[in-house]
């Protein structure tokens, strides 16, 4: 259990721009001392949320990313063979091989075993259904079983985070252990800070007004809406390059030709848009 209640204005100073659901969300996590599962489409700040807390919580970070295929010598350990080998050519006596000296660390092993760690599962929903059931023992015990040691259990405090995408359905035994949140698109006022705080020198109207086109464009059904990150970088180049034109440079923030055609058709519909500037 953490003694420590964050407030929004512990986000902030880390430049993590958050509503108050979910601040409690986070405290209710570490109060619980449960993992927490943050669900939403990609580019909304899922991952630099685990980063930011890392820094705001002072611990170290420490990251499995998740792809299909990923297993437990990937993920949780694997032994040194050639190491073991050398040791047999070298040592004729009879010598226990398995002990931590021929001990590889991954990501969830080293995570147990260094205390005062964050341990974040990022896009948990690309790995399948049965690297989820590796991850169980993990999220309700905080501890690993390796056949040859026996049970490593977790030092000291540590929180971990699972992040998803949403591509698949996560098991409802992972959902149980865990403390959930859906993470969407920024909102237009939320969004706006962002950009305030990333672009020097740029006005709280002419922001607002990109937070406002950016807004449109999500709503469009795209193929691959635009990310919090591509909405800033989009901004930035066009607010520092004196691009002033709304649809100035829209490349950067579509990414599909399927997605600008209908973009371009759905502006020309739109009179708050159309035509229209930031200055």
């Amino acid at each position: 259990m953490s003694d420590k209640k964050l407030q929004i204005k512990d986000f902030e100073k880390n430049n993590y721009f958050v509503t108050q659901e979910l601040v409690d969300v986070v405290n209710a996590a570490l109060f619980l001392d449960k993992p927490l599962l943050i669900e939403g489409p990609a580019g909304t700040g899922k991952t630099y949320l685990a980063k930011s807390l890392s820094n705001m919580l002072s611990k170290e970070l420490i990251r499995l990313q998740c792809h299909e295929g990923i297993d437990e010598d990937k993920a949780i350990y694997e032994w040194d063979y050639k190491k073991q080998l050398l040791s047999i050519q070298n040592d004729k006596n009879e010598k226990d091989l398995f002990t931590d000296e021929y001990l590889i660390e991954r990501p969830i092993l080293k995570s147990l075993k260094t205390s005062d760690s964050l341990f974040l599962v990022d896009e948990i929903d690309r790995s399948d259904e049965e690297f989820e059931a590796l991850l169980l023992e993990v999220l309700a015990e905080k501890q690993v079983t390796i056949p040859e040691i026996g049970t490593v259990a977790g030092e000291g405090s540590n929180f971990t985070i699972l992040t998803s995408n949403a591509t698949r359905d996560l098991s409802e035994a992972l959902r149980r252990r865990c403390i959930y949140f859906f993470l969407d698109y920024p909102s237009i006022e939320i969004e706006t800070k962002v950009i305030l705080s990333n672009v020097e020198s740029i006005s709280e109207e002419k922001a607002k007004k990109y937070s406002l086109f950016s807004s449109f464009i999500r709503k469009l059904n795209l193929n691959k809406p635009p990310s919090l990150i591509e909405t800033v970088e989009w901004v930035k180049y066009n607010h520092e390059n004196n691009h002033e034109e709304l649809d100035s440079n829209i490349g950067i923030l579509i990414k599909d030709i399927d997605d600008q055609k209908l973009y371009r058709e759905k502006l020309k519909e739109n009179n708050d848009f159309k035509n229209g500037s930031v200055t």
